[in-house]
């Protein structure tokens, strides 16, 4: 299945990070498995959270909330790896927010596309060489619903005689089971 997606240009951070199912197993690995704590995946997942609010109360609440949890805490312990003109635009936009009352749905996008360069090098590149990534070509391949050839197969022995011909013992190559 990995073959089949390298082919056709699939495994790359852009194409798994927005599929649902790629984003599932890729948030999964980094929040489970990973050596080191991906605290950007639960940075990005709130950021999702305000655009999807309905109404500008809530938006400066989560806001006020996202930018304390994890902008502030950065800048103090001085381990902030994103942009000062990012940090000055999220402010400015917070800050007149609590004069207007109105929190526009995209005042951290320009986050989102740092967060994403931010895990798209070493981490992503962890993650194919993760069994999370195995995962991911099996539901792929489920989803896609390849036709089986003989070399999906590793014939191990035969396994008994009969009047039908020989049975074989046959793992499957990319999930393991016999």
């Amino acid at each position: 299945m990995m073959k089949y997606l390298e082919k056709r240009g699939e495994i790359t951070f852009d194409k798994i990070f927005n599929q649902k199912l790629g984003y599932l197993i890729f948030k999964d690995y980094c929040l489970n498995y990973h050596e080191e704590p991906v605290p950007q995946i639960r940075f990005y997942e709130e950021i999702k959270k305000l655009e999807s609010l309905e109404t500008d109360e809530e938006r400066i609440a989560l806001g006020k909330e996202i930018y304390d949890q994890f902008i502030m805490k950065e800048l103090l312990s001085q381990s902030h790896e994103f942009s000062k003109e990012t940090v000055d635009r999220v402010l400015e936009l917070l800050t007149n927010a609590q004069k207007t009352r109105i929190l526009p749905p995209d005042t951290f996008s320009p986050y989102l596309s740092e967060i994403c360069d931010s895990i798209r090098g070493d981490i992503f590149d962890a993650f194919v060489r993760s069994p999370r990534f195995t995962r991911f070509c099996q539901w792929k391949n489920l989803e896609l619903n390849l036709n089986l050839t003989a070399n999906d197969f590793s014939v191990h022995r035969i396994i008994g005689r009969g009047g039908f011909g020989e049975v074989y013992g046959c793992r499957k190559a990319d999930t393991g089971k016999m």
